[in-house]
């Protein structure tokens, strides 16, 4: 079973800049995985908010684009997932996942985000 580790998310004012994190498991995994992260609010489907792989460009869903950016540090085996300018329409499950070359997504336990307005 792969276990990520993630961390961050909390409450936070409209306007506002929250980080995730998300750890993977091990090197050798990290290194041949893209992750990123998919978010679901209540009622709505999973969308996904960020990706990216190893040398490989970031992918953003369209509604985040421009207001959250994903990273990757190759020493900790870990992404992160800035997100500034925080909305309401943010207010979600976080997900992070990752996604070693032609195998299935692995899930994180999530992580919730509540925007206020």
């Amino acid at each position: 079973q792969v276990q990520l580790v993630e961390s961050g998310g909390g409450l936070v004012q409209a306007g506002g800049s929250l980080r995730l994190s998300c750890k993977a498991p091990n090197t050798r995994l990290f290194s041949i995985s893209a992750m990123g992260w998919f978010r679901q609010a209540p009622g709505n489907e999973r969308e996904l908010v960020a990706g990216i792989a190893r040398g490989g460009p970031p992918a953003y869903g369209d509604s985040v684009k421009g207001r959250f950016t994903i990273s990757r540090d190759n020493a900790k085996n870990t992404v992160y997932l800035q997100m500034n300018s925080l909305t309401p329409e943010d207010t979600a499950v976080y997900y992070c996942y990752l996604r070693p070359q032609g195998e299935q997504r692995y899930w994180g336990q999530g992580t919730q985000v509540t925007v206020s307005s």
